[in-house]
């Protein structure tokens, strides 16, 4: 009996090899079954006009795509650049190390973005968005039409300059017309722009609380307080100056009239 029981124990489990073979065939066949007809990953028709139509599983490939690009259109083609940074740079005047937060800056920013930008989300949900939802136009047509209010606002805030060095380094002819910049070389300017305007607000920002740390470094020097820190002392008085002038409504109005539409 008990060798009996040995060679039982050696046996392979038939019982369970029995009901995973058909479960293993059940899982592979729907694979198998794709294999053998295709599957239409790829499908591009034509109309009678000649305008290519593309089939529903590369529609959602390219949605895909452009929702994981998302966070980066939003920081090359908006408002945002200008705003975060002089956020940071306002931080960083004050002379608060970590306060506001990071993410407090960052939700700020979105929603100062979403607000100056509304009007031109609100043209490209309009003509782009539900004509193409209502099948009315073509996704090339959907993307044309978005396309162009948010060129032109990338446009109105570019300098020329920008648009001149980026189109020599590209290697791109700029003969003054706007419309004709491609986006590789119009994105890079606009950032530039973005951050040559954003450091030239912060400047003016940095002016009145370096005025402050001054006065409070020579008080200190004249009474011999030497090794007491000015940042310290003067913090509590440019943190007062800010909160007087109601800082918070000023900058945010500066930042919000500062993009001409």
């Amino acid at each position: 009996m008990g060798t009996k029981g040995f060679s039982d124990l050696m046996k392979p489990p038939l019982s369970k090899l029995s009901v995973l073979g058909p479960i293993t065939l059940l899982a592979l066949l729907p694979s198998l079954t794709l294999a053998q007809q295709g599957l239409p990953i790829l499908n591009i028709t034509e109309d009678p006009a000649g305008v290519s139509e593309y089939s529903l599983t590369l529609q959602v490939l390219v949605l895909m795509t452009v929702l994981t690009l998302l966070p980066s259109l939003l920081i090359m083609m908006t408002s945002f650049i200008r705003i975060i940074v002089v956020m940071s740079l306002l931080r960083q005047a004050i002379g608060t190390a970590q306060t506001p937060p990071n993410i407090v800056l960052i939700g700020i920013s979105l929603f100062l973005t979403l607000f100056v930008m509304s009007p031109i989300f609100n043209t490209v949900y309009e003509d782009a968005y539900t004509p193409y939802i209502n099948e009315e136009i073509s996704a090339q047509e959907a993307l044309s039409i978005a396309e162009s209010p948010i060129r032109q606002f990338m446009i109105t805030q570019t300098r020329e300059d920008d648009l001149i060095m980026f189109s020599e380094i590209g290697e791109f002819e700029y003969t003054g017309n706007d419309e004709e910049v491609p986006l590789n070389i119009l994105i890079p300017s606009f950032m530039t722009s973005e951050l040559k305007t954003a450091f030239t607000i912060g400047f003016l920002i940095y002016i009145p609380f370096v005025i402050i740390d001054l006065i409070v470094a020579s008080v200190l020097m004249s009474m011999g307080m030497m090794m007491l820190s000015p940042m310290m002392i003067s913090m509590p008085f440019k943190l007062m100056l800010f909160v007087l002038a109601d800082g918070w409504i000023l900058i945010m109005q500066s930042l919000t009239s500062s993009f001409s539409l």
